[in-house]
């Protein structure tokens, strides 16, 4: 796996624009700028079976990124299903997802990257939590903000702290049935779950916020792109 200047390269999945044409690749900088501010060579991957070649032969660390996209019907609980649109992107995120899980290299899932890693392993969700929570909090805006309690012991603590943290919110679905091994990590005071992790990987950590859009609002944001660049790092 490639080092650059003995920095470890870490591959970002880009996003696309599923909203409107679909014919775009759309990637927020914070992703590539928490790479890079923790230590990291950060190289995006685009949807192509090529990409997830050149990630196993080379990447050290795996970002999956924030999106809209259709996930299969079994992922939800009976009676539910997804209200994204389809997109090409995927096949190729399941792919790359699935790979680090099987190889166990350190692995942060953002959002939509939470979501899918947590499928991978056995959870299942909701694709409208209005609807089945009855939340007031909003959890789909840009702008919006709200409190999270995360749990003592965890990775995810190890890295920003246990006890009450604000994050930004931007999701209309959610995880419900969260199986072991995977571990709930955080909560919304709703109960809406905010952050997983798997207990018998290295480093494998989801969060349903969006750290890369915090760097500079939120300073403790820029720890979970460290604890995975040093989580690459500390790879043989």
């Amino acid at each position: 796996m490639m080092m650059v200047s003995g920095k470890p390269l870490i591959g970002i999945l880009l996003d696309e624009d599923t909203s409107r044409t679909g014919l775009l690749y759309e990637t927020g900088k914070g992703y590539f700028r928490g790479v890079e501010r923790a230590g990291g060579v950060a190289v995006g991957l685009p949807y192509s079976v090529d990409s997830v070649e050149f990630a196993r032969a080379h990447c050290r660390g795996l970002i999956s990124t924030g999106a809209r996209q259709n996930f299969p019907s079994d992922w939800y609980v009976a009676g539910d299903r997804s209200h994204a649109p389809h997109s090409e992107r995927f096949d190729i995120d399941r792919a790359l997802v699935q790979l680090w899980l099987d190889r166990d290299r350190p692995y942060l899932g953002i959002c939509n990257g939470m979501q899918l890693m947590a499928c991978l392993s056995g959870a299942r969700m909701t694709g409208d939590l209005v609807a089945v929570t009855g939340t007031s909090i909003v959890h789909d805006k840009p702008d919006a903000r709200h409190t999270i309690t995360i749990a003592p012991g965890s990775q995810l603590a190890a890295l920003v702290g246990a006890g009450e943290a604000t994050v930004n919110s931007l999701h209309r679905e959610a995880l419900l049935e969260v199986p072991a091994p995977l571990a709930i990590t955080a909560r919304a005071p709703d109960g809406v779950i905010e952050a997983v992790e798997r207990t018998d990987r290295r480093f494998c950590i989801g969060v349903q916020w969006h750290p890369e859009k915090l760097l500079d609002e939120e300073p403790r944001s820029l720890e979970l792109f460290r604890g995975l660049v040093a989580a690459a790092l500390a790879q043989g």
